[in-house]
């Protein structure tokens, strides 16, 4: 028995085929292009294995309509990649495989894979960010994604301008929201070259810790997790997330108490696969439904 997973990404779509144990058998990925040459490799890759696979479980860049009463359930929505806008994503993959689907976002793909098989269900609520090219957000809630009408938008939240920092922010909805003072081009815009060429003794850090910190806090006081994981290309450097823990302290003010904040504040435990083992999770979780509302 098989399960499929999908990380549909703006850049690049990873596809893999996983084990009853959550273990990748073969990864592939390739270039996000148009819609027809994209979904045909990913046909192409998921019929060699037809006859083993059971579900598939999808985390793909949006926004994605996630409510299941909507006319437009399982389409990518008002992307800025605009040959994938108002695609029918899960009805294309519907029209391919005869199997059960599950459709998230990337980042609650990624949050779910750390639920799963990072923390391997000891916990019971956590909350993802991936800091990147874009900041999303997604949680976990007694071991159910965290939607309502639509997923969440964690990576727009509000932040308070640093008194050091001039900068309006990149985002075009919103200005100074997470995304739009901390992303990747936003650190890129303001200092000249990207945050891996940035030097660790630069004191933009402490700006950019400044401006996670205020999602911790945020994130901390709304949610109350177990932990709060920070993926994302921008999170890939040990000194950025203890500057982060360090300013969320200063903020937080013991107001709560946090007793293991070197636990609570976190990277990855799976790294960069957490959204395709997420992805696999989904899809045993998909396979459990199916099976489920038949009985």
């Amino acid at each position: 028995m098989l399960y499929g997973a999908i990380e549909a990404g703006g850049t690049k779509f990873v596809c893999a085929i996983g084990n009853e144990n959550l273990e990748i058998i073969e990864q592939v990925s390739f270039p996000t292009t148009t819609p027809i040459e994209t979904m045909c490799l990913v046909k192409e890759f998921f019929d060699k294995y037809l006859d083993k696979l059971k579900s598939i479980g999808v985390g793909s860049f949006g926004p994605i309509d996630v409510n299941t009463t909507s006319e437009t359930y399982g389409f990518i929505t008002t992307t800025p990649k605009e040959k994938w806008r108002n695609y029918n994503f899960l009805d294309t993959l519907k029209s391919y495989f005869n199997v059960p689907i599950a459709l998230t976002t990337d980042v609650n793909a990624a949050a779910y894979g750390e639920y799963v098989k990072g923390y391997e269900k000891k916990i019971s609520n956590i909350v993802y960010f991936t800091i990147g090219t874009g900041i999303g957000g997604g949680g976990i809630l007694n071991g159910e994604l965290i939607e309502g009408f639509s997923h969440p938008e964690m990576g727009h939240m509000k932040v308070v301008p640093h008194p050091k920092d001039s900068y309006k922010g990149n985002c075009p909805f919103h200005g100074n929201c997470l995304e739009g003072m901390a992303a990747g081009p936003a650190i890129e815009k303001r200092n000249g070259v990207k945050g891996q060429d940035l030097s660790e003794e630069d004191s933009f850090w402490e700006i950019e810790a400044y401006y996670i910190a205020q999602c911790m806090y945020n994130t901390t006081l709304m949610l109350s997790p177990d932990v709060i994981v920070l993926g994302g290309g921008v999170m890939q450097q040990d000194h950025l997330v203890k500057k982060v823990r360090n300013q969320f302290k200063h903020m937080l003010k013991e107001y709560v108490q946090i007793p293991k904040i070197n636990h609570y504040i976190v990277t990855p435990k799976l790294g960069q696969r957490s959204g395709i083992i997420g992805g696999l999770a989904l899809a045993e979780k998909a396979l459990y439904n199916a099976r489920e509302s038949i009985h």
